[in-house]
């Protein structure tokens, strides 16, 4: 096996394609079997009973709410470090991670209050049914206390993808899906603690996940990680991670306007549209990579003043994106029959899944651009814009298109799927612009912060 040299390490030099190899594919590799960890969860619950796979399917979505305040730790986190990672300013660096520790457990303990004054109000909302509700808050109960551990993984990965390393996040990935088929056996059987069983199972892996991250950042940092108050740094690391909690809230919140224009069809055609886009989840693995290998070297080379080799990263960025698509668009069209029943046997699910997954499939290469573009934004620390094209294309845009099309025009089910392809191309088409114009300002911004530096 061949061992990373410092060389490796610096995203200032070498190949851009190869450094997108080295830190893409284990980041791909290990956000499929996070994805298969969730359905394993999803599969213990129904050895339970259906009332438990109802519980955890509404405790999942209120908890991904809650949750959300946290999930731009990872993007922020690694936009600030690489930045002087690429600089060679190991003290800042170091600030920079001591700090974002800090503001872990502050965004911790708000989602910790939040949930416990909102969470079973909220689950109630959901669904009207007192059994599911209950074990729904026996699980989220669980993991709101234990929240600080997902928020912790992912501050200690944002600041390990900053220094090129996605190989030991991909591994506590790995060991944890496979830690999952262990441990939810002997809490939900052995202790006999039901649905709350997932939750315990899920916190003790993740916190395994962020002390084994934590050791391995002071392995790559020289020092250990230790929570720290700085109101400028503080400042300045929100301003990052805010906007991209909030784009993936806007996802989250994306994904209950679909479901309930398509609920006006029926129940098959929800449960072939989720199981569609499970399938499509799957198959942009890829993308994620990608995302993070721009992000970490964009990162680096945006902080080192190598604005060229930041429009190379961006070139050839699309360049990959194009590849992957060109071998996944196929996929989604011909093999999409196939895919669909792995999961079920009813015809009009299936139908509407095979569907649904052969339209978005024109959109594919769409969503790989909007993840390049979105993550060089975000790696040059201008993270607004992602936000603003999230609130566009998963709420703005669906509602004015869905409604006009479904209860105006009336037009069927389908044109909801067009319209979804529809809006996420016009999407990258416009991120596509706004990140060439703002790389062609990156050069003079780099040299007003070099002189102010001097100054």
């Amino acid at each position: 096996m061949k061992v990373t040299t410092a060389a490796d390490k610096d995203l200032t030099r070498g190949s851009v394609y190869k450094h997108m190899i080295r830190i893409g594919i284990p980041a791909a590799l290990g956000m499929v079997f996070n994805t298969l960890y969730n359905l394993t969860d999803n599969w213990f619950a129904g050895q339970i009973s259906d009332i438990a796979l109802s519980g955890l399917s509404i405790a999942s979505i209120v908890f991904a709410l809650f949750l959300a305040l946290g999930m731009g730790l990872q993007s922020g986190t690694s936009a600030m470090v690489a930045a002087d990672l690429g600089s060679k300013n190991k003290k800042q660096v170091i600030e920079w991670l001591n700090c974002s520790h800090g503001i872990t457990w502050f965004l911790s303990l708000l989602i910790l209050i939040l949930g416990l004054l909102f969470a079973q109000d909220l689950l109630s909302f959901l669904s009207d049914d007192a059994q599911i509700v209950t074990v729904a808050w026996e699980y989220t109960s669980v993991i709101l206390w234990g929240n600080v551990f997902f928020n912790l993984t992912s501050c200690f990965a944002g600041a390990l993808i900053a220094h090129g390393n996605t190989t030991s996040y991909r591994n506590v990935l790995v060991v944890g899906f496979f830690a999952n088929w262990l441990l939810n056996p002997l809490f939900i059987f052995v202790f006999d603690l039901g649905a709350a069983g997932l939750a315990w199972s899920t916190l003790i892996i993740k916190m395994g996940s962020s002390l084994y991250l934590w050791k391995v950042l002071m392995i790559e940092a020289g020092v250990w990680s230790k929570p720290a108050y700085n109101f400028e740094h503080w400042r300045q690391l929100m301003a990052q991670i805010m906007p991209a909690s909030m784009n993936m809230l806007t996802i989250i919140i994306g994904g209950f306007i679909t479901i309930y224009f398509i609920s006006q069809f029926g129940d098959f055609p929800v449960a072939g549209y989720s199981v569609g886009i499970r399938i499509e989840q799957l198959l942009l693995m890829p993308a994620l990579g990608l995302n993070a290998s721009v992000m970490a070297l964009v990162g680096q080379n945006y902080g080192a003043g190598n604005i060229e080799r930041v429009r190379e990263i961006y070139a050839k960025s699309l360049k990959v994106a194009l590849l992957i698509s060109i071998v996944f668009i196929p996929t989604m069209i011909f093999l999409s029959p196939l895919m669909m029943t792995q999961f079920t046997d009813n015809q009009e699910i299936i139908g509407v899944g095979v569907y649904y997954l052969r339209a978005d499939a024109f959109a594919f290469f769409g969503y790989m651009m909007l993840f390049c573009s979105n993550a060089l934004l975000q790696a040059v620390k201008q993270p607004l814009f992602p936000l603003v094209i999230g609130i566009l294309r998963q709420m703005v845009l669906p509602i004015i298109a869905f409604y006009l099309l479904i209860n105006v025009l009336g037009y069927g089910l389908y044109a909801i799927f067009w319209a979804i392809v529809t809006i996420v191309l016009l999407s990258a088409a416009v991120a596509w612009f706004y990140t060439r114009g703002r790389l062609a300002l990156l050069t003079p911004a780099i040299k007003r912060e070099k002189i102010s530096k001097v100054e």
